[in-house]
C-alpha cells in the first residue's frame, strides 16, 4: 500500500487549491522586504504553514508546525491512512537567475525512508513580481521519489545534500517508485564519496607542502 494522496488525483488538487489561496494573499510583500527573496520565503511559508491544514481537508488527522529551522521539516502532518509526511516549503523567484536549494540530507533521508510510512515531501511554490506584489505561476507538492535525478545533484555538506540543480528545471516523474529512486541515490553517492576521498587527498597533499615550506622558513 502507499499514500492515496500520491497514487490518486489528490496531490494535484492540493496543488491546484494552494496555487489558488497564494494568488488570493498576492500583496504580503511590504517595501522593506519587496527585494529580499528570503523575507519572501519567510513570507510565503507563514502563509502555508497558518492554511496548509485547511487545503489538506479530509485527509489530515495531525498537523505541526512546530520545527527547529534546521529540521528537516517546516511543516508535517498526519493523514486518516496512518502515512506521515515531513514537508520541506521551498519558494522561487522564477527571475532569478541561479537558485540551487539544498533539500536534506542523504543520511536524513535513509534513515526516515526505512519506514514506508514516512515521506519526505516538497512543496515548492513558484512566483514573480508584478509591482508590489507576488504573482504565483506553480506549485509542486511531490515527495522526493517524485523528483527526476536529471534535475538532482549532490553536494559536498556532512554526508551529502541533495540540492536540485536549477529551481526553474524542476522535472517531476509521478511514476516513479521509491525502490527505484532509492537504488539511484546508492548509484549516485557510491560515484560521490569516491570522487570526495581524491578531493580531500589532494588537499592532504597541499598542506604537507604548506606544512613543510613552513619549517623551512
Amino acid at each position: 500500500m502507499t499514500s492515496r494522496i500520491f497514487s490518486t488525483q489528490a496531490s494535484s488538487t492540493i496543488e491546484r487549491d494552494t496555487l489558488a489561496l497564494l494568488n488570493t494573499e498576492s500583496d504580503f510583500l511590504t517595501p522593506s522586504t519587496l527585494e529580499s527573496t528570503r523575507a519572501a520565503g519567510d513570507a510565503i511559508q507563514s502563509i502555508l504553514a497558518e492554511k496548509f491544514e485547511s487545503i489538506l481537508g479530509i485527509w489530515v488527522s495531525e498537523y505541526s508546525t512546530d520545527f527547529a529551522r534546521r529540521a528537516m521539516a517546516d511543516l508535517a502532518f498526519k493523514d486518516i491512512d496512518g502515512y506521515y509526511y515531513i514537508i520541506d516549503v521551498k519558494s522561487h523567484r522564477v527571475s532569478t537567475k541561479f537558485n540551487m536549494p539544498n533539500l536534506t540530507s542523504v543520511e536524513r533521508l535513509a534513515r526516515l525512508y526505512e519506514d514506508d510510512m514516512n515521506y519526505f515531501v516538497l512543496l515548492m511554490v513558484q512566483y514573480d513580481l508584478q509591482g508590489a506584489q507576488a504573482e504565483f505561476s506553480a506549485v509542486y507538492f511531490v515527495p522526493i521519489e517524485f523528483l527526476s535525478w536529471d534535475c538532482l545533484t549532490v553536494g559536498a555538506l556532512g554526508w551529502g545534500q541533495i540540492q536540485i540543480v536549477n529551481s526553474n528545471n524542476v522535472i517531476v516523474d509521478r511514476q516513479s517508485s521509491r525502490k527505484q529512486w532509492m537504488l539511484q541515490l546508492c548509484e549516485v553517492m557510491l560515484e560521490f564519496y569516491p570522487e570526495e576521498i581524491e578531493k580531500i587527498g589532494g588537499r592532504v597533499r597541499r598542506f604537507e607542502e604548506i606544512k613543510a615550506y613552513w619549517l623551512d622558513k
